[in-house]
């Protein structure tokens, strides 16, 4: 039996060496640097990314609208600086069709401020939701 391997030839491999790796050749060249593959990104991941982002916004639009709305009907105190500026972004993404002067429902008499706000400020929640989806539906693939 101690004739039938050559002397330099390998052993057949056993179980615990089947599952071991060889490490690549290095590099033969002293000056090249060792290459790092980079990681791919397919068009799929990109369009999911583009749909998060512009579901977030959306939601983040609506939600400006809600707080503003319900900062209105409370009777929040419109001095304090953070009231101030949820009040001024919601008149940033209302786009003109949503605002509490002339939106699309006016109201007049007892608590019209209040019921403008709600209203307006309501449907242009509603309609950043419905528009924030289908646009997320539309670009993730």
């Amino acid at each position: 039996m101690a004739g039938i391997f050559k002397r330099g030839a390998e052993a057949p491999a056993s179980d615990t060496n089947a599952t071991r790796t060889t490490a690549p050749p290095a590099s033969t060249d002293a000056n090249e640097a060792p290459t790092r593959s980079r990681p791919s990104i397919s068009v799929d991941q990109v369009r999911t990314r583009v749909a998060q982002v512009l579901w977030a916004l959306c939601l983040v639009a609506a939600t400006l609208l809600a707080v503003a709305a319900l900062c209105i009907a409370v009777d929040a105190n419109q001095q304090n600086a953070l009231v101030e500026r949820v009040l001024a972004l919601a008149k940033v993404v209302d786009l003109n069709v949503f605002t509490l002067d002339d939106g699309i429902m006016a109201f007049t008499g007892d608590n019209a401020e209040t019921k403008n706000a709600l209203v307006n400020y309501g449907l242009g929640a509603a309609f950043y939701l419905v528009v924030g989806r289908v646009l997320e539906r539309l670009v993730r693939p």
